[in-house]
């Protein structure tokens, strides 16, 4: 597979490494490999999909699960094809950091810096972290200090951390060969703009999840979203719907029609 790397106008490109993906299914996902791990990616284009954010449904309480949400959705007269974890939340599910629900910010942005050695810092608070944003039919990842000092129109917004790949570079904390290893989730925008999900089969570290993103995906920018128990996807055409060991999710990234 091979791989090049162009500047446009101040963007990193990287593009090339696509070829290595299958055809997707039609709710995007679909099984990949990357050095020997096992993830299930979806991707979707921004400007055809629908792609939002969740919290809580009409009576103010956290959905919690993705078939809570499917439920809603139906209720509505809509399909939840697509669900994935879309960050990390506190005890009560409620969002860490910004969270924009149609163009309104629920949470605020949480720019806390913590004076602590670096396997201290919890991963949310390990710099930079940055924001997934939705706007009209776009999408786009940027540092939460580009964020904040440029705020984008933005019709949905997750602030999570840390940043995986930062303008085709990795995140600068990252070790190859750590022995810190779990499930990982996470968010690419890539080639063409398309978005791209990725959750791993497996236990990954830091360094291996952010080079699937940069390396395979083709993403120059890419978040990551949870690890451990808080990752989870819903895929009803994979029969695919987990669930949360901490009670429930917090945020939700959902795709409807």
């Amino acid at each position: 597979m091979s791989l090049r790397v162009i500047w446009r106008a101040g963007w990193l490109s990287i593009v090339g490494a696509v070829a290595a993906i299958p055809q997707a299914r039609a709710d995007g996902c679909v099984p990949d490999r990357f050095e020997d791990q096992a993830y299930l990616v979806c991707t979707f284009d921004p400007a055809t999909s629908d792609l939002r954010l969740f919290w809580q449904d009409d009576q103010g309480k956290p959905y919690r699960s993705f078939s809570n949400l499917a439920r809603s959705a139906g209720g509505l007269g809509k399909t939840l094809t697509f669900a994935i974890n879309a960050g990390m939340y506190d005890t009560d599910f409620s969002p860490i950091g910004l969270y924009v629900e149609n163009g309104r910010a629920l949470r605020s942005v949480d720019t806390t810096t913590l004076d602590r050695p670096a396997r201290d810092v919890p991963n949310f608070y390990k710099k930079p972290n940055g924001v997934f944003f939705v706007g009209d039919g776009t999408a786009g990842i940027a540092t939460t200090e580009a964020y904040t000092a440029n705020p984008p129109p933005a019709r949905y917004a997750t602030q999570s951390g840390p940043m995986l790949v930062i303008e085709g570079t990795l995140h600068p904390a990252f070790i190859r060969g750590s022995t810190d290893r779990t499930r990982r989730s996470g968010v690419g925008v890539c080639e063409a703009g398309k978005v791209r999900f990725a959750i791993s089969d497996g236990r990954v570290n830091f360094d291996e999840f952010a080079r699937l993103f940069r390396d395979q995906l083709a993403c120059p920018n890419a978040l990551f979203l949870d690890g451990g128990r808080g990752s989870g996807l819903y895929s009803p055409s994979l029969q695919r719907n987990d669930t949360s060991w901490h009670g429930g999710y917090g945020p939700i990234l959902g795709v409807v029609e």
